[in-house]
């Protein structure tokens, strides 16, 4: 490594344990480049993270400033004991479901990800993670995919929770059954259950009729969350 390596480009070359353990010494020795560094990495992120759980733009900005400051105030309590990104989303997703729980109260008076998710116009399969590329890393998708895209994004947002968030983290955000796991605090056979059922609410919002298609899906999901896979 280059001795010249800036803080911004080192922290998007976390590859080796060694890396990551260098950043976080810089940040909680209170470097600012080194939380400059970070914000690089993760707020976009972070933020299309939110902007799925929350549903709201707004809100996901907001929420997405709240993150990195309690990463800046909680870093010097990090001990290394999941990554240092799997520590950063856990406390986005816990931002969300706070965010979440205060709108419902204040509105009142193991499938692959290679899974085949839905076919496209053209007969062939569409893969998610192929349909929901984050437009900041293709800024010239063609038209038919920015479509899908938006498509899917919004079948997404009529997934109930859990499911929706488990399959933000895995299918999208590409993290491991275990992070996924540690992330909302359940075991493996939870995570896999939910996926199941997600991916499965997914596929059927994105296949069912145009008059069916603002309804969110529910079949198969009346399992109480307590009684999934443990």
């Amino acid at each position: 490594m280059q001795a010249d390596l800036t803080m911004g480009n080192y922290a998007s070359t976390l590859t080796f344990p060694s890396q990551e353990a260098a950043l976080i010494a810089e940040l909680q020795a209170g470097s600012e480049e080194a939380f400059a560094g970070l914000i690089a990495r993760y707020h976009q992120p972070i933020y299309s993270l939110l902007a799925r759980a929350v549903q709201n733009r707004a809100d996901a900005a907001d929420l997405t400033q709240e993150v990195f400051v309690k990463v800046f105030r909680g870093v010097g309590s990090f001990h290394g004991e999941s990554s240092l990104r799997t520590w950063i989303y856990r406390i986005a997703l816990r931002e969300a479901s706070n965010q979440r729980r205060w709108w419902t109260r204040h509105r009142q008076p193991e499938i692959p990800i290679e899974q085949e998710m839905v076919e496209s116009e053209s007969g062939q399969p569409v893969l998610l993670k192929e349909m929901l590329v984050d437009p900041a890393e293709s800024p010239y998708q063609s038209a038919e995919r920015e479509e899908n895209r938006a498509r899917v994004e919004a079948a997404l947002k009529q997934v109930p929770e859990p499911y929706r968030t488990t399959l933000i983290l895995r299918d999208i955000e590409g993290f491991i059954y275990e992070d996924v796991a540690e992330m909302q605090g359940v075991n493996l056979g939870t995570v896999k259950s939910r996926l199941v059922r997600g991916r499965a609410a997914l596929k059927a919002i994105l296949t069912a009729p145009a008059r069916f298609a603002d309804s969110p899906v529910r079949a198969g999901l009346e399992l109480p969350i307590g009684e999934e896979a443990r």
